[in-house]
């Protein structure tokens, strides 16, 4: 049927909740059960709609990007207690402050790769980031800088829950669920770059890896800043001597130090 056609023979949703607010104010109409479902708040949070809430949570995000023309991102993911270099006197621990470097190459990197999508058409490579402070906040902050725009994924928790200041506004978005959170990180993605973090950030490259190795998504650079991190942290070598891991395994990420190191890496992929 013709979109047009169907669009004038039947009322949109919008106008349906308005002409709802006009009905006289009865016993009847004040009845939770005669509200319209959709714009029900109240049903919309039953338990028995949790599948509808997956799908709406995957629906808005990917619309909004669609028509915004996102075509493709770097992932940054990072911890959010990693501090500006400016404020590391603040650090609750003396290798937080250490770290902050991290929060410089972050900006840097995301500066760098925007600069690089602008002179493009805006709308490949664009950072994509949790939307929170720390490391996510440096790669907001750096595409900021280079006048461009980039996505911030949020979700709601007991701290860290509001975006930070260099968010583009019309592509910052909140979760309830972290699984099709870390569906849209990955669903446009042409990098992941990882920097120094805690669980979050660990389950995130954890999972990455993971949907790599096992096929399930495409091959694509994963980058991880800050060598002694990841080696102090993590006994890649130890994994793949016990077979848990193949040797092959271990080259599925690439250890970097700097911005412009990590743009050398990824062009080197770009050439194949």
């Amino acid at each position: 049927m013709n979109e047009h056609l169907r669009n004038r023979r039947f009322p949109d949703a919008h106008s349906d909740v308005e002409r709802a607010r006009g009905i006289p104010d009865t016993p009847q109409t004040r009845s939770p059960t005669y509200q319209l479902a959709f714009n029900d708040s109240e049903f919309l949070c039953r338990d028995e709609l949790r599948p509808v809430r997956l799908q709406l949570e995957l629906l808005k995000t990917e619309m909004a990007l669609e028509e915004l023309g996102i075509e493709s991102t770097i992932v940054l993911f990072g911890g959010a207690r990693i501090p500006d270099p400016v404020n590391k006197d603040k650090a609750k621990t003396k290798t937080l402050a250490k770290l902050s470097k991290y929060y410089e190459e972050a900006r840097k990197f995301a500066q760098l790769c925007t600069e690089k999508s602008m002179a493009a058409n805006g709308c490949e490579d664009v950072i994509v980031t949790g939307g929170g402070p720390g490391v996510m906040e440096a790669g907001n902050r750096g595409a900021f800088d280079a006048g461009g725009k980039s996505i911030s994924l949020n979700i709601v928790l007991p701290h860290e829950q509001a975006p930070n200041q260099y968010a583009t506004p019309e592509l910052c978005f909140n979760f309830h669920y972290f699984a099709i959170r870390k569906m849209h990180f990955l669903m446009r993605a042409k990098a992941i770059v990882v920097f120094p973090g805690g669980f979050g950030t660990l389950d995130e490259l954890f999972e990455s890896l993971t949907l790599i190795q096992t096929k399930r998504m495409d091959s694509i650079p994963v980058l991880l800043f800050g060598e002694d991190f990841w080696r102090g942290i993590i006994n890649w070598e130890v994994l793949a001597d016990a077979g848990t891991i193949s040797h092959e395994d271990l080259n599925l990420f690439t250890f970097v130090e700097t911005a412009e190191q990590a743009m050398v890496e990824l062009k080197r992929c770009e050439a194949g």
